[in-house]
């Protein structure tokens, strides 16, 4: 039995890339259809697939999300997840696809509802800008605002996994992002005639593993992402689709070119989901990777039942000696060699000196052990050795 997918608009569900990839369904807003519809199709999926994840954008409207939050209460089931996401929206629909080619593995209706989080990390999605004036999602600085007001003016913008902006007018970098991206991100300057170089010169920060590039037409007019972005990030293939109709409010402009870059192989996306950390959820028993239950948001027990490839956690140091006149494994550590000073106060077991010095060690490595156990969980994997 497959988890069901759910999505809150059509255009967060592009064509399937191959004949067995699932669709997904498709919630309708509130004021399109009566809330006993939405009941009746959702207890439907229910007993049809057993479990149902349903990705929304963090910017979905209250009354949207109202609805969500209603139809799970009436149906009093725990085998809704309710993921949000802050993808664009040709990110999130992106990202929608991956998880429907990934209901056909042997994942855990648990493993594929937290999966959206780790998959969202290997979605680089931006779009190119005619402007950036009305754009609230990504930092935008005070000269790239101004320079909005200029016709002639393109930008580039990344969203996710880091925010960053560059013109690809040849205005050169805007200056604002997380960084430059391989060939460079400055635009024309003292090195070179503002024009068509600087142009070839910005660029965004793109993946370091093998992806294929998702792009949607609006209304502007270039040929920036095929003919520039793609040779730079050395995508594997380019496949138009159609423009979602959230993508104009998202960025502020409906003269945009919108894309993502994804990893397309539903074999390098399993091993990638497969190589994390695993902990049964104690709360509603479903298995779980990351920090916290898809369905009943319990937070992970970091450290307490871990399953799948967790590495075995390393035996805690045994406490030193606090008696005898010698336990030191080796000249100058343990007890012993704290006690040749005579009788100085150190010497004396239990009252600083080695005792607290065993004491303090002790303490310091069960806090590393903590913290390492935490970390395993916040990590995300990375696809390039898959």
């Amino acid at each position: 039995m497959t988890t069901a997918i759910a999505v809150t608009s059509h255009g967060h569900m592009l064509p399937p890339p191959d004949r067995n990839t699932p669709r997904a369904h498709v919630f309708q807003p509130p004021d399109e259809q009566p809330f006993d519809v939405a009941l009746a199709q959702t207890q439907r999926l229910i007993e049809q697939h057993g479990h149902l994840v349903v990705v929304h954008p963090t910017t979905l409207g209250k009354t949207f999300l109202h609805r969500l939050h209603a139809i799970r209460s009436v149906l009093e089931t725990d085998r809704i997840a309710l993921m949000p996401t802050s993808l664009p929206p040709l990110g999130t629909a992106v990202l929608v696809r991956q998880l429907r080619q990934l209901s056909r593995c042997e994942f855990s209706p648990g493993v594929l509802g937290a999966s959206v989080r780790l998959l969202a990390h290997y979605i680089y999605a931006g779009a190119q800008l005619n402007s950036v004036a009305k754009l609230d999602h990504v930092p935008v600085s005070l000269t790239a605002n101004a320079k909005s007001w200029n016709p002639r003016a393109q930008f580039a913008v990344l969203a996710a996994p880091t925010p960053q902006l560059v013109r690809t007018d040849g205005g050169g970098s805007s200056g604002n992002g997380g960084g430059s991206g391989g060939s460079g991100g400055g635009g024309g300057g003292a090195h070179g005639a503002p024009g068509a170089g600087a142009a070839i010169r910005a660029t965004l920060t793109g993946p370091q593993f093998p992806t294929h590039l998702t792009v949607a037409h609006g209304q502007l007019n270039s040929d920036w992402v095929s003919s520039s972005l793609a040779p730079q990030w050395q995508v594997g293939g380019v496949h138009e689709t159609y423009l979602p109709d959230e993508s104009a409010r998202w960025w502020g402009t409906g003269r945009l070119i919108e894309f993502a870059a994804a990893i397309p192989d539903v074999s390098v996306l399993y091993r990638l989901v497969s190589s994390v950390r695993r902990d049964e959820c104690h709360w509603c028993g479903l298995e779980l990777i990351g920090d916290r239950c898809a369905f009943c948001a319990a937070p992970a027990p970091h450290g307490h039942g871990g399953r799948g490839t967790a590495a075995a956690r390393p035996a805690p140091a045994r406490p030193a000696s606090r008696t005898g006149s010698g336990g030191g494994s080796g000249p100058g550590s343990g007890p012993g060699a704290a006690r040749e000073g005579g009788g100085r106060r150190g010497g004396i077991p239990g009252r600083g000196g080695a005792g607290l010095a065993a004491f303090l060690k002790q303490k310091h490595t069960a806090a590393a052990e903590r913290s390492d156990s935490q970390s395993r969980h916040a990590v995300v994997a990375d696809p390039r050795g898959l």
